[in-house]
């Protein structure tokens, strides 16, 4: 942690461009902190577990000092005017006051969730990477999982990619052959939605389109029992429209797995209007029992990874335009932070067309004119240039 805070202090022109980029990330986690959305903990895990970042952005804030993010923000402002850069309200009264995040949050003390529903038998729609991942994840931790694809051969691609993901785990030594076997035995694929009737929770994971959600969701209030949990892994499509497609609103949630979900630990638990405390708790101790790590937050855009990541992505690429720094300076200035990538490397892994689509996403919720999606990221998705996928991108692959 001392590296970052080094870095983020020094003075030469790699550092500058640390702090061009990660002041106001770190003012944007600070705000919506203030805002009551998401705690301290939940946002700081967030940023680690989802994104592999050393530190989160408010112990970062408590390292550095709230007195010295606050002044290089106000000095960015008079550079830019732009109302982004101001420093929330809760920095500029912690470096008045000396406290810190980390103080305001005081001893931890809250009870570990429990489960209020029984979780005994878990379906998964969906047979894509995402979906055998969850189902993997669901099958490891000892959960009998109902699988449904649209035909056979879907049903035996999420056999055959968990299989292999099995016996990679078991010529690494970490699971033995009996172990193996009991996870592949608790599998049973389907290719008709009826399957998933005695499922005590439904999570689906299929393409992300509104309408075809909310067909299924529809679908499954008509198939699931009652009291079973409905989840949807959207990372971007509203709760509430999902929730609002069924007879049971309140039991209905968001479980935001994260990319590959066999092995990223994050899951951001997001609760719609109506969903109810009970299956709220039921699904971050769920979490849990699977080995992951919850996050809790509320129906909308970005919740708290995308909307902290993705403007500051974007003003990497507006740092980019301004034509003062080149892309690798950029890419290794934010590297020598700690982060494990790049902005241009991660948008190009990410895909320039979901990073331009959850950017504007964004812009349609918050209205910061500091957020429309830069120029160069809306040329390249026009160009088809969507990064590591089709081989070119900010970088050539």
């Amino acid at each position: 942690m001392q590296e970052v805070v080094d870095r983020l202090t020094a003075s030469d022109p790699a550092a500058d461009v640390a702090r061009t980029l990660l002041l106001p990330y770190l003012n944007h986690a600070a705000t919506m902190y203030e805002s009551g959305y998401a705690t301290s903990a939940d946002i700081d895990a967030s940023m680690r577990f989802g994104c592999g970042y050393p530190i989160g952005p408010l112990a970062l804030v408590d390292a550095i000092g709230a007195g010295t993010v606050a002044s290089g923000l106000e000095k960015l402002y008079a550079e830019t005017g732009d109302e982004l850069h101001q420093p929330a309200a809760v920095l500029t009264t912690q470096a008045a006051e000396g406290t810190t995040f980390a103080s305001a949050a005081g001893a931890d003390g809250v009870a570990a969730p429990q489960l209020r529903h029984e979780i005994r038998r878990v379906g998964v729609v969906g047979t894509g990477t995402m979906a055998s991942g969850i189902v993997e994840v669901f099958a490891k931790a000892g959960y009998d999982v109902t699988f449904v694809g649209r035909g056979d051969d879907k049903v035996a691609g999420v056999v055959a990619a968990i299989t292999k993901s099995l016996d990679r785990a078991v010529a690494r030594g970490k699971l033995d052959e009996q172990g193996r076997a009991d996870v592949l035995g608790r599998l049973t694929g389907a290719t008709e939605r009826e399957a998933l009737a005695d499922a005590d929770i439904i999570v689906e994971a299929i393409a992300e389109d509104l309408a075809v959600k909310l067909a299924l969701f529809s679908d499954l209030d008509r198939i699931a029992k009652p009291g079973a949990i409905l989840a949807t892994t959207t990372s971007s499509l509203s709760i509430n429209a999902c929730a609002a497609a069924t007879s049971r609103p309140q039991d209905v949630i968001g479980m935001h797995f994260f990319n590959p979900a066999a092995i990223m630990r994050l899951v951001e638990v997001v609760t719609a209007d109506d969903t109810s405390v009970e299956v709220d708790e039921t699904v971050r101790a769920l979490c849990l029992a699977t080995g992951k790590h919850p996050v809790s937050c509320g129906d909308r855009a970005g919740f708290i990874v995308n909307a902290l990541l993705f403007p500051y992505l974007n003003d990497a690429v507006r740092l980019h335009e301004s034509g003062d720094v080149s892309l690798d300076e950029i890419d290794e200035a934010l590297k020598a932070t700690g982060l494990p990538m790049g902005p241009f490397q991660l948008l190009d892994v990410v895909g320039n067309d979901v990073s331009l689509a959850i950017q504007q996403s964004l812009v349609e919720t918050f209205g910061h004119a500091g957020w429309q999606p830069a120029p160069t990221l809306e040329r390249l998705v026009a160009e088809g240039r969507l990064g590591r996928k089709t081989g070119e991108g900010f970088h050539t692959y």
